[in-house]
């Protein structure tokens, strides 16, 4: 009896104006087509997530949050990171910042920016108790 045939993978479904790889990455990164830093946040928010979704809270954030960070990402025109700059950083938490760049530095390349030279864009962490977190732009909202 032949052994039982394998059933090609799903195709992987992409975010919104992300587009193939970029030339001559690892293949890991995508291009975004956002035209400015604001639309490019939802591209980043979108691949944080997918490197990360073990991570990510599920449902309705409870009322208090044990910490809030607002970082700003700056990324060059292949996807790597080039800044961080925090615009409010949880300084009672410094475990948490630690972990935030560190997650932002370990998902580079993030999308390329492909209709900017570079982007600049800001986004809020909001931090979980748990070690979980969502980004402001995806969050689920708060309880």
């Amino acid at each position: 009896m032949p052994p039982p045939q394998q059933q090609p993978a799903p195709p992987a479904v992409q975010p919104p104006g992300v587009a193939g790889p970029v030339p001559g990455s690892r293949g890991s990164a995508r291009i975004s087509a956002a035209p400015t830093p604001r639309a490019y946040r939802q591209d980043a928010a979108t691949h944080l997530y997918g490197l990360n979704a073990q991570r990510i809270y599920k449902g309705k954030l409870p009322p208090l949050l044990y910490a809030v960070g607002t970082l700003q990402v700056s990324i060059n025109q292949r996807g790597q990171v080039t800044k961080l700059e925090w615009m409010r950083a949880p300084r009672h938490a410094p475990e948490v910042v630690a972990e935030i760049e560190r997650t932002v530095r370990a998902a580079a390349p993030f999308p390329a920016p492909a209709r900017m030279e570079r982007v600049v864009y800001t986004d809020t962490w909001l931090w979980d108790k748990s070690g979980t977190f969502q980004l402001d732009t995806l969050t689920e909202g708060q309880q």
